[in-house]
């Protein structure tokens, strides 16, 4: 009977470590199984409408957003699903150089010094529109010599935006 027991403890080991293993995969697999196709006028008219707004940590609502809490929001509001967290975005999607930047595509940055800790939409010509401190939800230059310049790290497509308007 004891031999029993010492099986299934390790059946019981194997399949949560297993189960451990393989939830990372599962759980980015889910995000990018969402990528849809949106227009650009789709996605900055859902952004735009939220000009003003003011921030809030950890907001996800027009009464106060934080910088994931406005993409998470202007996205679900397109059929888009991505996770809750700048840091948790960045693992999403497929990576982008900055010259190839379209609407739509997430930009992120290094605000606090220790990784990704900041994340906006790509607006077009040059821009992005993201939640901040102080400021609420603004279009700011991506390359802005005071601050966001000298923080971006990079960016991520999680959507196929098409950048010709929607026929009528």
């Amino acid at each position: 009977m004891r031999y029993s027991k010492r099986i299934r403890q390790f059946i019981l080991a194997t399949v949560a470590g297993l189960a451990l293993y393989f939830s990372p995969i599962v759980a980015e697999e889910s995000f990018a199984a969402e990528k849809g196709d949106i227009t650009a006028v789709e996605l900055k008219e859902s952004a735009k409408q939220y000009l003003g707004v003011p921030y809030r940590y950890g907001g996800t609502s027009e009464n106060g957003f934080d910088c994931s809490g406005f993409v998470l929001t202007v996205y679900k509001e397109l059929g888009i699903k991505l996770p809750r967290t700048s840091s948790s975005m960045y693992q999403v999607g497929e990576k982008v150089s900055k010259d190839d930047l379209q609407p739509g595509d997430l930009v992120f940055f290094n605000t606090s010094g220790s990784g990704i800790s900041h994340v906006g939409i790509y607006y077009g010509d040059g821009k992005f529109i993201h939640s901040q401190t102080g400021k609420g939800v603004s279009i700011t230059e991506l390359n802005d010599k005071w601050y966001w310049g000298d923080r971006y790290v990079g960016a991520k497509r999680v959507a196929n935006v098409k950048l010709v308007a929607k026929a009528d």
